[in-house]
Formats: structure tokens, sequence, C-alpha cells
């Protein structure tokens, strides 16, 4: 059985807003300057704690884990109570989500955000009824662009890895991607960078009604 394997945010939801405020809060708090943001978009993609070390990076501070941890906490506390303030799932999301369900395909969620944020957030915009396997950035002892969390989330969405084809937004994806030796579908509208087709994605989308199609042709 097939898995379809989902990033969240960027790829899923757009929850930039969200972040970025929940950083600037944290960051204003502590006595740090606030980042603009279209400038936090490129620092999203490998979890809260590390979006925080970008956020210090571009306050020139030189962060040590000891003092990224409290600041952690806070963000987790703050952001829990504004997952979904201004997130939502991108256009398309849930009529691509409904259509592979209904043609028989297993899907799957594999976010570097920690499953206490992934969880509550997927509730809060009703996708959780979608998937078959959730996993986090701490589901396992890695994250991506480690192999492990997206062959986790095959094998727990009771899938196979032959067939199984992911879906991100970021180099983080495409590299976990290949990792697991599976094709990868990158979106064009979400947090990375650089243009994700400089990244090696097998195929972009430009929008979710164009998943079918890019599915259609990897199966091939």
């Amino acid at each position: 059985m097939s898995v379809l394997v989902f990033d969240l945010d960027g790829t899923l939801v757009s929850s930039m807003d969200d972040l970025a405020a929940t950083l600037n809060v944290v960051l204003s708090r502590n006595g740090y300057q606030t980042i603009p943001p279209e400038n936090v978009r490129s620092m999203v993609g490998l979890g809260a704690k590390v979006l925080l070390q970008r956020g210090l990076e571009a306050n020139g501070v030189s962060w040590t884990d000891d003092l990224v941890a409290p600041l952690f906490d806070e963000f987790l506390v703050y952001y829990e109570g504004h997952l979904a303030d201004h997130t939502r799932p991108f256009p398309g999301v849930i009529e691509a989500l409904e259509q592979f369900r209904a043609q028989g395909w297993k899907l799957a969620v594999c976010t570097n955000k920690v499953e206490r944020l992934t969880l509550p957030l997927l509730d809060a915009l009703d996708l959780t009824r979608f998937f078959d396997a959730v996993v986090g950035g701490d589901t396992y002892e890695v994250a991506k662009p480690d192999a492990a969390p997206v062959l986790g989330a095959i094998k727990r969405a009771g899938g196979t890895v032959e067939g199984s084809i992911m879906v991100g937004d970021s180099g983080t994806d495409i590299d976990a991607a290949k990792a697991a030796g599976i094709p990868v579908v990158a979106v064009t509208f979400g947090y990375t960078p650089v243009p994700v087709e400089e990244l090696g994605p097998d195929l972009v989308i430009s929008h979710f009604d164009q998943l079918q199609g890019a599915v259609s042709k990897l199966q091939r």
C-alpha cells in the first residue's frame, strides 16, 4: 500500500503569520529585536528550536543551548495558545486529501514540528481525520532530513516504501525523501531561502490541484 507523506508548515498549511508572531513575542519579551515576518520565511523548516536559534543569530547573538532552552519553553507555551490564529490549509489541500483518500491512498504527516504542537494544530484545522499516521520532530530521536521519520510515517500508516511519495516545500523534505529512497514533489509556495526548483525535487507544483497529475506522472 502506497503512502503520500506530507510536510506540514509551508506544505499543507500556511502557518508563517503565527510562527513569526510567536518568534517575535518571545524575542521582544527577552530584550531582542523582532524580525520582519518576510525574513522569517527562510528561517522555518527545522523546528521551533532552530527558528529561535536563527532569530538570535539575526540579533547578532552567539547562542548556546542554555540560552535557547528557556526561550524554547516560552515559545511552546505561547504558540500553543495561538496555533491557528491565522494558520489555514493552503488552497486546494482539503480537496486533494479527499481525492487521494477516495482513491485508496494512505496519507501521513511528517513534520519537524514537535508532536505537542502538531497534533493540536491538525485538530484545530479539522485535518486529523485525513491521516493514517502523524510523525513529529520529536517522535523519533532524529528529525528530517534524516530518513527515519519519513520511513516511520510510512510504516505507521500501514504502507510500503515502494510506491510512496513525499510532498514538501524545502531542502529538508527533499533530502529526507532522497534518504528514504522515495520520490518527492515540492510546492513553490512554501518556506525556503532559495527557489525550491533549485533543490532537486522530482517534480514541482504551484497549487494543490496539480498534485494528482504530479503523482500520476511519478507512478508512471
